[in-house]
């Protein structure tokens, strides 16, 4: 019984957000133990997290650790607050398995998400790696938009374990454009370097393998620390109602995903060594983490499983790997 895809998604969003906001503060555990996993000083107690856009500003922190989340990645977060775009927002498909949103970083903004995580991020209070998505307001020229990521990281640096750089969300006008290998370059030089905190570059789905090869070779050769693989797709399988524009998520995504994952591998080849890689897109059961991983990925991160399976969905893995 899952009575909240009976409901319409907008409803269903503000119900989640409900229950997430009170779960952790009546439910407390510890984070359940599979494939435990350390990179660079960095500790996992298991290998699945949440992928950004679930906690967008912070504030399901408790209860995403009380649900058994081995890291979070919180965001997109974005300098300044901003709305979502106008109009419709949000649908699924609940045949197909499929999320569709077009919210382009609806957020509190940078020193919102400072004062949350000032407390959650305190060695005492802390359970699971911290990951900070961030991204540039839409009011930002792209020429620009590397201020945006560095306010970002200097603001939230003392909090996070790393960045996750999203430059490939189809949402915010002409941002993919920075994955374009030239702009690509001048973009990652201003952000490399200026913080020791490891920098992961999230990229589209979209993205043909020429560009895909362009975009890891120039982001690893610049000192990127890894990649999330992958963002929303603009494309669309036949049959399903969503809007052209907009980014697809969901089980439509999970052959997409999968092969870029596998493509991502064989590109990076020796430079992959002491990357993280951390696979998202299409992943809706237990048997489908340990696909990902034994595809090469070293953590995994879930958004439409917690909508189509439920928000127990991280114990639910914990048990599949501890049987």
């Amino acid at each position: 019984m899952k009575p909240w895809l009976w409901i319409p998604p907008k409803w269903a969003h503000n119900l989640s957000d409900i229950f997430l906001k009170s779960y952790g503060q009546f439910i407390h555990g510890e984070i359940p133990k599979w494939r435990s996993f350390r990179w660079r000083g960095i500790e996992f107690a298991n290998r699945l997290g949440i992928a950004g856009g679930v906690d967008k500003n912070g504030d399901y922190i408790d209860s995403l650790w009380s649900l058994g989340s081995g890291f979070l990645e919180i965001g997109t977060v974005t300098p300044r607050p901003q709305d979502p775009n106008p109009g419709k927002v949000m649908d699924r498909d609940n045949k197909e398995l499929a999320i569709w949103n077009k919210m382009g970083f609806p957020g509190k903004g940078a020193d919102y998400v400072q004062k949350i995580l000032e407390n959650s991020s305190k060695t005492e209070n802390k359970k699971t790696p911290i990951f900070i998505n961030i991204g540039k307001n839409r009011s930002t020229r792209n020429e620009d938009a590397y201020q945006d990521y560095l306010y970002c990281m200097t603001k939230l640096s003392p909090l996070a374990d790393a960045f996750v750089i999203n430059i490939s969300s189809p949402n915010t006008k002409d941002l993919r454009k920075i994955q374009e290998q030239d702009a690509l370059h001048q973009f990652l030089k201003q952000l490399v370097g200026k913080q020791r905190k490891p920098l992961l570059l999230k990229l589209s789905p979209d993205v043909t393998e020429v560009e895909l090869s362009n975009i890891l070779n120039t982001s690893a050769d610049l000192g990127i620390d890894g990649w999330v693989l992958n963002n929303t797709t603009v494309s669309r399988p036949p049959g399903l109602p969503f809007p052209s524009e907009g980014g697809m998520s969901g089980r439509p995504l999970a052959e997409i995903s999968k092969r870029q994952l596998k493509l991502a591998i064989s590109i990076l080849g020796p430079k992959r060594r002491d990357k993280l890689i951390i696979s998202v897109g299409g992943v809706l059961t237990p048997e489908n983490v340990k696909e990902r991983l034994d595809l090469g990925a070293d953590l995994v991160e879930v958004y439409a499983a917690l909508i189509f399976d439920g928000p127990f969905f991280f114990k639910k893995t914990a048990s599949y790997f501890n049987t």
